[in-house]
């Protein structure tokens, strides 16, 4: 069964769907049919691609703190889900630091609403439990990291991606047992997204796209940081292929899945602005690493996938330079002509599905 036909008809809860990633998620699950069910604080940036899209319309929309539990469980409960992919977060390594209780609040209690409120549905259900690759300890080794590699990093963000892990790994074990679960859950991480929509803090293609919009020079923090970028739609095709193989196999329940590129997709952040540069017009930048002083922030991280490609018949589908101008073309599309980004937005989910297609990638098939 394709995700096509998988999630037509089916109720599917996001939490933090009016964030970069969610936003991007419920336009495809609407998309496929789904009548999604969104629990989330308002837009995080402004401009929001969730509201420039019109993703609101077509869905339940509700407005709840992942941090109010009685709210949150009351809204799993009443919406009697398919389906659940929690990605509600506070998502910002540099933020972690200025506001940690907020940090570990969100993605750690949070997490455990979430969980709570499964554990009182009495129906099948397959949820997806979004982390970071930066829950693992990263001490910058230069082979990618395994799902069962140690959990946890030194500043707050990581450390409470790692923490998170735990709880789901604790409350798995502790409430939903593999032979009679009727909710069944799993884990995944995935990070360095890029993608049309991202206004955030402190990202390097926001940073750019806002800069070079303004005529202005973006400050490269850290230069030579290298990390696996990837275009959004690849993880999210994770997610929904982990979903999908979850309620069909009762084997994968409690299994922690990565979802990244390819070793050799390890690109720097000044090579991800050069890239950038080609789609642009009036382009500058600033190497700032000596100048700024900031929190630590690692230099080298990667992922090995291979689990989801053994047991899921995933792996991402698209190479930097294509990633790079995806990205390039859906801010182009917004800045010239933004009434009509909602087809942006579409058009690009269809080319992106055209090219798993081509390459056979089991969702599609």
């Amino acid at each position: 069964m394709t995700i096509q036909s998988a999630f037509h008809g089916k109720t599917v809860l996001i939490t933090g769907h009016t964030g970069f990633k969610g936003a991007w998620l419920t336009a495809w699950l609407k998309q496929l049919g789904a009548n999604v069910v969104g629990i989330a604080l308002d837009p995080p940036t402004n401009p929001s691609h969730f509201e420039v899209a019109g993703l609101a319309d077509g869905m339940t929309d509700l407005r709840i703190d992942i941090r109010d539990r009685v709210a949150v469980e009351d809204a799993i409960v009443s919406a009697q889900p398919d389906f659940v992919l929690h990605l509600a977060a506070q998502a910002l390594v540099r933020r972690s630091y200025d506001d940690p209780v907020e940090t570990w609040q969100t993605n750690v209690l949070g997490t455990l609403h979430v969980l709570e409120a499964l554990r009182k549905l009495h129906k099948p259900c397959a949820a997806v439990i979004i982390t970071s690759d930066k829950c693992y300890d990263n001490v910058e080794w230069v082979w990618g990291y395994r799902e069962t590699d140690t959990m946890g990093g030194p500043d707050p963000y990581s450390a409470s991606k790692g923490a998170a892990e735990l709880v789901i790994r604790s409350h798995i074990k502790s409430y939903f047992p593999k032979a009679t679960s009727k909710v069944r859950i799993a884990s995944a991480r995935a990070g360095n997204v890029m993608g049309g929509g991202d206004w955030a803090a402190d990202r390097i293609v926001p940073d750019c796209v806002k800069a070079w919009s303004a005529g202005s020079a973006v400050e490269l923090r850290n230069p030579h940081s290298t990390r696996p970028w990837q275009h959004v739609l690849e993880p999210l095709s994770g997610y929904l292929s982990l979903a999908l193989a979850l309620s069909k196999k009762p084997e994968l329940h409690g299994e922690p899945f990565n979802f990244g590129p390819p070793a050799q997709q390890n690109h720097s952040v000044l090579e991800l602005v050069q890239q950038m540069a080609l789609h642009w017009d009036q382009v500058r930048w600033q190497d700032v690493s000596r100048s700024v002083a900031g929190p630590y922030e690692s230099g080298l991280l990667k992922l090995n996938c291979d689990k989801a490609l053994h047991h899921l018949r995933w792996h991402a589908v698209m190479g930097f330079k294509d990633t790079v101008r995806m990205t390039a073309d859906w801010y182009r599309a917004y800045y010239q002509q933004p009434a009509q980004i909602a087809a942006t937005t579409r058009s690009q989910i269809e080319a992106y599905t055209a090219i798993a297609e081509q390459q056979g990638l089991a969702w599609t098939q």
